[in-house]
């Protein structure tokens, strides 16, 4: 069985057991968080779609840690006008580890 969750503006598929790395979310590591915007639920017999999300079906995940990816490099130039700016941004991320899918039929 698998759910397809959206947070932070973006999808994943979520199974019980994965571990799956998204957009910062509040809380400290080990607390039980729910997630309610549930896009579709698979499991036995016909897929369930919402519209846009499921009513009553959520996804519970334990917040296993929090941290930041590699730096990018932001270059800006402008040719011949002698202007060079150089930034880096790393982007915060939560890995959660999936629970439980909470079907509600």
């Amino acid at each position: 069985m698998y759910a397809i969750i959206e947070t932070g503006g973006k999808q994943y598929r979520a199974e019980p057991g994965t571990v799956i790395q998204v957009e910062s979310l509040e809380g400290d590591v080990g607390t039980v968080i729910e997630i309610q915007d549930v896009r579709c639920i698979h499991g036995e017999g016909e897929p369930i779609f919402g519209h846009p999300t499921i009513n009553s079906a959520a996804v519970k995940a334990e917040i296993v840690r929090h941290g930041r990816t590699r730096t990018i490099r932001v270059f800006k130039k402008k040719r011949r006008k002698n202007y060079r700016r150089t930034k880096g941004h790393r982007q915060g991320f939560t890995q959660i580890r999936i629970a439980e899918i909470v079907n509600p039929s």
